[in-house]
């Protein structure tokens, strides 16, 4: 049986007017659920309750887009769709926060055994395949994030009328991402977190990036450059590697299991075998003595965590000798000890305060699109309703005015609202 055209209300449980904790519910002829994530400040915030939903479509592996997920199979069994890499690094990323979480004799509100039904249940999906679902197709394509990242389109297979969601996206390329290309939509949920500025030019910024790592290095310090375990680790690992810096380069903490299953998956990496060569030079820190060894001088250590809040990366920042730098590659969050650092504020490390004595630098190696990327999706895309998420009210609300401005019917829900749509 086919359906025509209908209300399909659109429930914003977390992820609109903020960043972390994405969840937005699609009532139709299905209950579809568009990722369902956790927000992780100084306690953990959590998207509002789902209900029973008949399909889970996850865009990516980020903690702020599943980490909610297995809750979902506690007493029910939806459908789950993904890319093989998204299910790999999710269940790496959220097996992690179940163990961050009860070290802090915090709940994290689902049990192990619902992560293992949630792997059990998901629909392998490749890039540009459709799958039916109903009186929905589904279909999955490259967001440009970071590896297995989607783009998410449903289409009503009664009326052809498509809704896409982009989750997190990025136009531009990276050295390991082809970079996303717009999806025709009629509905289009886009993320907004760099709604108010661009990027600066990514080929520029690498050169004084490594000249400067360089310069430390060749100097006797020790270039500590804090990542995030997926996606940013990897493309600093093949960076290192392109530049000629891999085999001074250490790799420790959580970053090496994720860079593992990415080396698992080529058909999902750009420049494959820049990652490999990176893989194989690298010194992998196993124990101890592989640290101590690091921390000699003259050298570049990639480790996690990327906002300085946990990992072996607190370990390395108080033994640094007086030749060595910290270079910050991504967004720090406020209340985070990255954001202490570029705030000139004492860190906080296993309950007490270290003043950081190294200087440190900032590069913008952001895997979102930037506010100039962004308007291009959109006009590619050529929706007639742009909805605004995951960004800041700022953020949200200034996108909603420059596309109103192009004569797009834009709107930038706030967590609880619901938004109908012909569809």
């Amino acid at each position: 049986m086919r359906f025509g055209s209908g209300l399909l209300d659109i429930k914003f449980l977390g992820g609109a007017g903020e960043v972390g904790r994405s969840g937005f519910l699609l009532e139709g002829h299905r209950r579809i659920l568009l990722d369902y994530g956790i927000k992780i400040d100084s306690v953990t915030e959590y998207p509002s309750d789902a209900g029973r939903v008949d399909a889970c479509i996850l865009s990516h592996a980020h903690l702020d887009h599943s980490g909610f997920t297995p809750s979902l199979f506690g007493h029910a069994f939806p459908a789950m769709f993904a890319t093989e890499p998204t299910m790999a690094l999710a269940e790496l990323l959220i097996e992690d926060s179940i163990k961050v979480h009860k070290k802090k004799h915090m709940n994290p509100h689902f049990h192990r055994n619902d992560l293992k039904s949630m792997l059990n249940r998901y629909t392998p999906c490749e890039y540009g395949k459709q799958y039916e679902f109903g009186e929905y197709s589904i279909s999955m394509h490259d967001a440009g994030h970071i590896c297995g990242s989607a783009i998410s389109l449903i289409e009503n297979l009664g009326n052809g009328r498509k809704l896409a969601y982009t989750g997190d996206l990025k136009v531009e390329k990276q050295l390991l991402e082809w970079g996303a290309e717009a999806v025709k939509s009629d509905i289009l949920i886009t993320e907004s977190t760099y709604a108010l500025k661009d990027h600066p030019a990514r080929e520029e910024m690498m050169k004084r990036f490594v000249d400067e790592i360089r310069e430390v290095v060749d100097n006797g310090g020790i270039a500590l450059v804090p990542v995030f375990a997926v996606g940013r680790a990897q493309e600093m690992l093949a960076l290192m590697n392109r530049f000629g810096l891999i085999q001074r380069t250490f790799f420790d903490g959580m970053a090496k299991a994720a860079t593992e299953i990415v080396d698992m998956y080529p058909d999902y990496v750009k420049n494959v075998d820049l990652l490999k060569g990176a893989i194989n030079k690298a010194m992998w820190v196993e124990n101890p003595r592989n640290r101590k060894h690091a921390l000699e001088g003259g050298s570049v250590i990639l480790t996690t965590s990327g906002m300085l809040n946990g990992g072996p990366v607190l370990d390395y920042i108080t033994r640094l000798n007086k030749n060595s730098k910290i270079f910050l590659t991504g967004y720090q969050a406020e209340g985070t000890n990255g954001r202490r650092l570029m705030e000139g504020k004492p860190l906080e490390i296993d309950g007490r305060e270290f003043r950081v004595h190294n200087p440190f630098s900032v590069y913008d190696f952001s895997a979102h699109a930037g506010k100039t990327d962004l308007h291009k999706f959109i006009r590619e895309s050529s929706p007639e309703k742009v909805i605004c998420v995951h960004g800041s009210d700022e953020s949200t609300a200034a996108l909603v005015a420059d596309l109103k401005g192009e004569g797009f019917d834009a709107v930038a829900p706030k967590v609880g609202e619901t938004v109908s749509v012909e569809f």
